[in-house]
């Protein structure tokens, strides 16, 4: 399988710094870039925890990225929800597990404003949250992680609800593709100034994936 290059990586630190950085940056509320595999999506997502997410990442979100703002949920969490897949045959590339888009049943207005993506957003992850407390269809997208998270599909989704658990937080998150001014996907190159340029951690899935084979005795 081809990896990320691994000179721009490493001008982020080891494996284990950029795991390091990014685990402090999520605790702290903050974002973290992660990219995957040159031979998957070959694209950089802009991730942040779902439970302390501010308007203002959110407006960064929708500003920077594919504005398609995604909540990456556990399977159990999604199912809780009631939040059953998009389509009944999924014949996407990579498989990713679109549920039926939601909106917060309450507190907001049109749906598509960065504050009301985030009160939609922390209707759906609130402890006790039921699928009463949302409407369908809406402007976020929740998509369902595998259970065996990265080890299992080397996605951004599974990425994301891994790194939120490894910090110890509410394994629930928020990510949306980096995209470049006029309009065309960020690589590997363009994450790596976004990031330098905002302070942000980047790392790779194959960095969360090393970790959690090391954490669990299977490196």
């Amino acid at each position: 399988m081809m990896h990320q290059s691994p000179d721009i990586l490493a001008s982020f630190g080891d494996w284990e710094t950029r795991m390091e950085r990014a685990l402090a940056s999520v605790r702290a509320g903050r974002g973290v870039l992660v990219v995957d595999d040159e031979d998957r999506e070959n694209e950089g997502d802009l991730i942040y925890p779902a439970h302390s997410l501010t308007d203002a990442q959110m407006a960064r979100l929708i500003r920077h990225c594919s504005g398609i703002v995604c909540l990456c949920l556990t399977d159990e969490r999604a199912t809780r929800l009631g939040l059953p897949p998009m389509v009944a045959h999924n014949t996407n590339t990579q498989q990713t597990a679109f549920t039926i888009s939601i909106e917060a049943a309450e507190g907001v207005t049109t749906g598509v404003s960065a504050a009301d993506r985030v009160t939609t957003i922390k209707a759906a992850v609130a402890e006790g949250a039921r699928p009463e407390d949302l409407r369908h269809p809406g402007h976020v997208f929740p998509l369902r992680a595998r259970p065996g998270g990265v080890l299992e599909r080397r996605g951004h989704t599974e990425a994301t609800v891994d790194l939120m658990s490894l910090a110890g937080l509410p394994p629930c998150g928020v990510l949306c593709e980096l995209t470049n001014d006029d309009g065309t996907m960020a690589r590997l190159p363009q994450v790596a100034d976004f990031a330098r340029a905002n302070d942000l951690p980047l790392l790779a899935v194959a960095d969360i994936v090393r970790w959690r084979e090391r954490q669990e005795g299977r490196a």
